[in-house]
């Protein structure tokens, strides 16, 4: 009785706004992973090395005692780098002194963008399946959801859905191109269709392009913040972490307009003060890499999409085919499981390799009950040792 009790009284102590708000299924997975020993296919981090590149430039800024505070949106020379790449990538002026805010990843930097632009009762329109993290933000923010399905195989949305779900309180959209975890990418006429609306209902468009490079098949990714009418109307948000294989580097990067800049440094000062200084200095070794960099990068991806596809086939898993990002959606019906969760569960702990239930990527999740989530951002002796494991199924 003195435990209930005493649970009662501590309950007075947790805030309103987490209540709503549920663990991280993705790295819960991870700590599975670990504790059974299985292939980590969950989580989306490499396990091969960075570029000696980028661990050189981070050791010399360290030696050369780059070890205090930087500017807080972010020093000088990693902003004008983040700006260059922009101008020279996809042609875009953007301003590095009041228009670039450095984050601790982009996950802070889409907490920032939220915060800075939502008030509680505000509509954010999320496309489903969303990367979960998008869920727990607009809960955070106070701000309310509506959610637009994309729709298999090719993770389409219906344009009549999606004008629904737009209001006279619709604050933004949250758009994630290339995606996570569908493997989709929105291409230029599906952009101008949510670039008109958000010109129709004042709406900004706010944009995780963490995947930019990680494209297939001739696919090509266009921001939003290039479409006419968006440039001031879009936060754009990114960071290092997949592009260069630093994803525990957590420096990431918000674009935005002088006026929205303003909002979200002020956020992000509160938040995190700023990030770390000595990887800045190496990020602004990464963002001058010479193109054939990515190029050489997105071949490997390829390849490692393709023996994961190969490998999941072959284990009996129906899978839809990503274009960009380095996940792989899969069909799990066939298994006679009645849901994604004790499916996983079942392959962690009985197959030894681990992958993230389809249903933590819906509000509802009966939605993903017949899908699982791979990541292929492996080595390769990481994805063979998983396609022995498979065979168990």
């Amino acid at each position: 009785m003195a435990t209930t009790v005493e649970a009662l009284s501590r309950a007075r102590f947790r805030s309103d706004r987490t209540q709503r708000v549920n663990e991280s299924v993705i790295r819960e997975m991870t700590r599975l992973a670990l504790e059974h020993k299985a292939v980590n296919l969950a989580q989306g981090f490499p396990d091969f090395p960075a570029p000696e590149i980028l661990k050189n430039a981070a050791r010399e800024a360290i030696t050369a005692d780059i070890n205090q505070y930087a500017i807080t949106w972010g020093a000088k020379p990693f902003r004008d780098a983040i700006s260059a790449k922009y101008q020279r990538t996809y042609g875009l002026d953007i301003d590095p002194e009041r228009e670039i805010t450095v984050c601790c990843g982009s996950t802070e930097g889409m907490m920032a963008s939220l915060l800075a632009v939502t008030n509680p009762g505000d509509e954010l329109v999320i496309f489903e399946p969303y990367y979960e993290n998008y869920g727990p933000d607009s809960l955070l923010c106070g701000a309310t959801r509506k959610f637009v399905q994309l729709h298999a195989p090719d993770w389409t949305f219906d344009p009549d859905e999606l004008r629904r779900a737009f209001s006279p309180r619709t604050k933004a959209i949250i758009i994630n191109t290339p995606n996570n975890p569908t493997g989709c990418v929105f291409d230029r006429k599906s952009l101008e269709l949510i670039a008109e609306l958000c010109q129709e209902f004042d709406a900004l468009a706010i944009t995780d392009e963490i995947y930019e490079h990680i494209l297939y098949d001739g696919t090509v990714h266009v921001p939003i913040m290039q479409i006419p009418g968006m440039r001031d109307r879009t936060i754009l948000i990114n960071s290092m972490s997949k592009t260069y294989a630093v994803t525990g580097w957590r420096v990431g990067w918000v674009l935005a307009s002088p006026d929205l800049s303003h909002s979200i440094r002020k956020v992000h000062d509160f938040l995190t003060v700023g990030a770390a200084a000595p990887l800045q200095q190496a990020g602004a070794v990464a963002l001058a890499l010479p193109d054939d960099y990515y190029t050489t990068m997105a071949d490997d991806y390829v390849a490692r999409r393709d023996t994961m596809l190969e490998v999941l086939e072959g284990a009996g898993f129906r899978c839809y085919r990503p274009r960009g990002a380095y996940y792989i959606m899969t069909d799990i019906s066939g298994f006679g499981y009645p849901d994604d969760t004790q499916f996983v569960h079942h392959l962690i702990k009985d197959v030894g390799v681990a992958a993230v239930p389809g249903s933590s990527f819906y509000e509802d999740p009966r939605r993903g009950y017949g899908m699982v989530r791979f990541c292929f951002c492996k080595k390769y002796e990481t994805l063979k040792e998983a396609q022995i494991r498979l065979r168990k199924i």
